[in-house]
């Protein structure tokens, strides 16, 4: 029996040593292997120095002491004054000595109030390397970007960092419900315990806002777009307020979802009119309740007239009265409204596509001036692949924030491998030509287009309480891509990549050149066996698990698969251009001309544009049947070569994260089989054509794919 014991003992303890890999994300801190770094390292800093004594700089000497102690095996010295040379110096511009402000006022006139230095410069001819920044929350990234070029092999010999977020609210959307069940997720329950705060801290939210701040993210909605009104009751105010202590000192505000008919539903009044003095009133006081408690709430996330939710538009109004009323009651705290521009509505199904463009853009103008209203990267819904959204660019006067989906609704949840930072770049780095050629979303995100003071950028989490954080351990590399590509629109995904590998996994080149090309292809993987040549929205319906472009007896229009694909004897694809519903009238006069026609629409956007014959030629000969077969063929392709990739980076990966990901892997590679199948299959009955060579035939018929129903998958109500 004591034998037992200790071998179960002994497995417990490795086993939890191994997952704590998994738990602590992108921010591992593994001794390097890299002996001149850390040369450098003791050759350039003999001990690190703190100006100041906040709750935040605190916080920044620590993530430095644990950090360099466990990546250099070296515990730095810890000084309360710079006294020598080679010291590592953290402050805030404020706590500086007047003769370090003197020498880096230059410097200061480059960064924005969260943006940090990072350089070595000579002090009293002393040689010193200085993290700083406007603030003490400018200094703690400064700290983490620090971190991460030890994590990542990079010299510290000669620093000169100049770096600021480009956006000013980086916040990620948490579709959590007060039950703790999470819309569309697919790594566990929510992190937030409502019913132990606010008085048990669990532990796993000072680690959220850690891995938040090291990338920049600063804020945070708490709650569900589907709103529920009780999380502005007092009962939940004050776990709220617990959560935004512990985030506020890692430079986290907490911003809540604001149901619109909240003033009926826990403020007894009879309507919830955004014209009504009562209603006015009642919004205002409870903005003054909620900011009472905490001074720097952020604001609302509203999502109105939108897939059932109340709003404006039920009374008569508009969405510029709604966002306007709830501007007004926050506005004297500071606060901002995030107005979703998310809508759809099935009196006017001629093209969902078309419809925020048609509500939203004759509103440019027409909103105070801390409303954002918050656009989705494309004008269905977080598809593999959507071209850009037209009100992106067509709203000069009205700041437009990015809408991400972090969290896989449509691309396999998170058992599916799926690099999403190269789709996020693939639409920031799109030309509007609004402002003629150049004007890229990126450009109007960052309010450089029309010089927008107010911005932001917010992704929908893909965060449960997992040990993982991220239900796949590759799925964390999209919170983190997305934290940098809010800090900074104009970053590379493959520089992303990279530097995710080398913090997560390891910096043997061995390991990052295939496995980077693994990551950076797999968002083409996932189009090409999904939706191929620009089908979009042909999954299975209401949980949106695996394909379904056979669906058509929903009760409205726009939400069965056949109306999006509209496949028939002569061809396949949805007709947006002059001839069809107009929607290409949407974007600037040069989109227009590319997406109208045939000859000039990218072929990557073909059938979300066109409804194209089975025989029309592609670019490179091929059948637009046979072309389609090929690609969802080619996707398969991928994910087998993903799969190999991974199996010869064995050696380079702890056994239980390598094991996870190859089990995944193989069912990725068995769902990426079935998409296949079911949609040629499908398709096959129209085009009336045989599958092309190096197409696999399928080992099942329609009607076995027709009847598989998944009534508990996971992320849906």
């Amino acid at each position: 029996m004591t034998s037992f014991r200790f071998v179960f003992l002994f497995l417990s303890i490795s086993f939890s040593a191994l997952a704590q890999k998994d738990y602590k994300l992108w921010l591992q801190f593994d001794k390097t292997a890299n002996t001149v770094l850390a040369s450098e390292y003791k050759s350039n800093i003999q001990g690190i120095v703190s100006l100041e004594n906040s709750e935040t700089s605190k916080i920044a000497m620590k993530e430095l002491e644990n950090g360099i102690a466990a990546l250099l095996g070296n515990k730095p010295e810890i000084k309360s004054e710079i006294t020598g040379e080679k010291n590592l110096i953290i402050a805030s511009q404020k706590s500086l000595t007047p003769d370090l402000q003197k020498t880096l006022q230059d410097d200061f006139s480059k960064i924005n109030s969260e943006g940090f230095l990072i350089k070595t410069i000579s002090f009293k001819n002393k040689k010193q390397i200085i993290i700083t920044g406007k603030n003490d929350i400018a200094v703690l990234y400064g700290v983490f970007n620090f971190l991460r070029l030890l994590q990542t092999n990079k010299s510290i010999q000669h620093l000169n960092i100049t770096d600021s977020p480009k956006t000013n609210i980086r916040i990620l959307n948490h579709w959590d419900n007060l039950d703790r069940t999470v819309e569309r997720g697919y790594a566990g329950f929510s992190l937030w315990d409502w019913q132990k705060l606010p008085d048990f801290i669990d532990q796993r939210y000072i680690d959220y806002a850690r891995a938040n701040a090291s990338i920049g993210i600063n804020g945070t909605v708490l709650t569900n777009v589907n709103a529920n009104a009780l999380i502005l009751t007092p009962q939940y105010l004050e776990k709220v307020e617990a959560l935004a202590n512990v985030f506020r000192p890692y430079g986290i505000k907490v911003y809540l979802t604001a149901r619109f008919s909240a003033p009926i539903e826990i403020g007894k009044l009879k309507t919830a009119d955004p014209k009504d003095p009562e209603v006015i009133n009642w919004w205002k006081n409870k903005a003054a309740e909620i900011y009472k408690q905490i001074p720097d709430f952020g604001g609302f996330l509203v999502k109105a007239n939108s897939e059932g939710q109340p709003g404006p538009q039920n009374y008569g109004r508009d969405h510029v009265d709604g966002a306007n009323m709830l501007a007004d009651a926050v506005a004297p705290f500071g606060g901002v409204i995030m107005w979703r521009a998310f809508v759809y509505s099935e009196h006017d199904a001629n093209d969902r596509a078309k419809q925020a463009y048609a509500e939203f853009q004759p509103y440019d103008g027409k909103f105070k001036e801390n409303v954002i209203v918050q656009v989705k990267n494309g004008a269905i819904d977080f598809q593999p692949r959507e071209p850009f959204h037209p009100l992106f660019g067509a709203m000069p006067k009205t700041p437009l924030m990015m809408e991400f989906q972090i969290t896989q609704e449509y691309l396999g949840f998170s058992t599916h491998l799926v690099f999403l930072p190269k789709l996020f770049q693939e639409v920031l780095e799109s030309d509007t030509y609004q402002k003629g050629k150049g004007s890229h979303v990126a450009k109007v995100i960052d309010g450089t287009l029309y010089q927008n003071k107010l911005t932001g950028i917010a992704g929908v989490s893909n965060i449960g309480n997992d040990l993982n954080w991220t239900g796949h351990p590759f799925a964390q590399a999209n919170w983190y891509g997305f934290g940098r590509l809010a800090w900074n629109p104009y970053l590379d995904s493959e520089t992303i990549a990279d530097e995710w590998l080398r913090c997560t996994f390891s910096n043997d080149e061995n390991f990052i050149k295939p496995v980077k090309k693994m990551m950076i292809d797999s968002r083409e993987a996932v189009v090409n066996y999904m939706t191929p040549l620009g089908l979009h929205h042909i999954m299975d319906t209401g949980h949106h698990y695996g394909p379904g472009p056979w669906v058509s007896d929903l009760s409205r229009p726009e939400w069965n698969p056949t109306y999006y694909h509209k496949a028939n004897k002569n061809g396949i694809g949805f007709d947006r251009s002059k001839s069809g519903t107009n929607a290409v009238s949407q974007y600037a006069p040069e989109m227009v001309k590319v997406f109208n026609s045939l000859e000039t629409c990218p072929e990557k956007d073909l059938l979300w544009f066109h409804h194209v014959s089975w025989d029309y030629k592609l670019k490179d000969g091929q059948t637009l049947w046979n072309g389609l077969a090929l690609q969802y063929q080619e996707g398969v392709n991928q994910v087998a070569e993903m799969q190999n990739v991974w199996n010869k980076a064995k050696k380079y990966v702890d056994s239980e994260r390598f094991n996870e990901v190859k089990m995944l892997l193989e069912i990725q590679q068995k769902e990426a089989k079935w998409w296949r199948d079911a949609c040629l299959l499908y398709f096959q009955q129209f085009s009336g054509k045989e599958l092309p060579s190096g197409v696999e035939k399928p080992t099942q018929t329609l009607e076995y794919f027709k009847s598989l129903k998944f009534p508990f998958a996971p992320g849906n109500g």
